[in-house]
């Protein structure tokens, strides 16, 4: 099959959009009842209808015990033309074993190059993003149902919303991304009694930081979590045997004046791990080959110095090749949206991301 890069049309009011949980299942749990009403009416207040597709609310045990019924959901999805967008319900760990029921059946191939749609979710979502990629469709490293739509506050996150309104506004540029005014930590409560509270929050005292040379770049978006990174390309084991197989991670020459971006989990991973991935990546030729790096603001920000002198250490070998450190994309609160394969321009002078062309059509 000839593949074809492919951006969705933009999400238009009226317009369904399935909910799928790919990875972990707690969606379906009882615990979790409230986060589907207020993901609900939060999809209601931008005019579109919340479609839970048949196993996205089976449970942590059922799905856990079956990936094809994960897989299932978003095959269906795809081969249903009145469905326009799909949101993953949340993250997990084992969203590779998707894979097989995916990559191995021809219609769903076919479909997704024939009917493209919005695609949103991050954190090990990074697996569905880069079999899209590598299928030929732009898709966006940005909110999930549960953490984003399903906030607990009254209110969507202010720059969290705004980056979602981005799906709804086709055939524009998007507005350049700047730093959030704000960063907020990460709850301890996730119960119903906690509706209607807000996030403890902060001002954002850092802003977008240069910790490389201080020069503009441009390039097309590619990236993803570093944790799910790191078990498909470090850890021995079936995620890492999956990527080999299905060539899931893209190849050295994909990376050529790219833009690499990438971000660590609510899982706070040691500086050590970091710097293992980060070598890893060079060793693949990625930093080589790129024309810059966005690094997400790590959550609550833990480790936030230890990172980025990790960062320093690892690329003092390419001392003319630009990084932004603290971008609100990732785990961290709030967020923006990533798309894959989209052109962008990294303006020192403004402290932005300008588009340079549409995120969706």
């Amino acid at each position: 099959m000839t593949i074809i890069v492919k951006k969705a049309w933009a999400l238009s009011k009226g317009d369904k959009v399935a909910v799928v949980s790919l990875s972990g299942g707690m969606l379906g749990e009882d615990f979790c009842k409230h986060d589907i009403e207020l993901g609900r009416k939060r999809l209601q207040e931008f005019g579109l209808e919340m479609v839970l597709m048949p196993n996205a609310l089976k449970g942590i045990k059922y799905l856990k015990e079956h990936p094809e019924a994960r897989a299932s959901d978003l095959k269906a999805a795809f081969a249903d033309c009145s469905i326009r967008g799909i949101i993953c319900a949340i993250g997990g760990d084992d969203t590779y074993r998707l894979l097989p029921f995916l990559m191995n059946d021809a219609e769903f191939l076919k479909n997704v190059q024939e009917n493209p749609k919005v695609f949103t979710g991050f954190s090990d979502s990074t697996v569905n993003h880069l079999m899209f990629y590598k299928l030929g469709l732009i898709t966006y490293y940005g909110p999930n149902l549960i953490n984003d739509l399903a906030e607990l506050a009254d209110e969507m996150l202010p720059y969290t919303k705004d980056a979602f309104k981005r799906y709804l506004e086709g055939g524009n540029i998007p507005a350049p991304i700047r730093s959030s005014e704000f960063w907020y930590e990460e709850r301890t409560d996730f119960s119903p009694e906690a509706i209607g509270t807000n996030r403890i929050y902060h001002k954002e005292i850092h802003g977008y930081e240069w910790i490389t040379c201080k020069s503009s770049f441009q390039g097309k978006l590619l990236g993803g979590c570093l944790d799910t990174l790191y078990d498909l390309l470090v850890k021995d084991g079936a995620e890492k045997e999956a990527c080999n197989k299905y060539g899931l991670f893209p190849t050295e020459e994909c990376w050529n004046g790219k833009i690499l971006f990438i971000e660590t989990s609510e899982n706070h991973m040691k500086p050590e791990k970091l710097e293992k991935i980060l070598l890893e990546l060079d060793r693949r030729g990625v930093l080589e080959k790129i024309n810059g790096m966005l690094v997400g603001k790590p959550q609550d920000e833990i480790f936030y110095e230890e990172y980025k002198s990790v960062y320093k250490k690892v690329l003092m070998k390419y001392p003319n090749l630009p990084v932004v450190y603290n971008v609100n994309f990732g785990h961290a609160y709030p967020r923006t949206v990533m798309p894959y394969g989209v052109e962008v321009e990294v303006d020192n002078n403004k402290k932005e991301i300008r588009f340079l062309e549409e995120m969706v059509l």
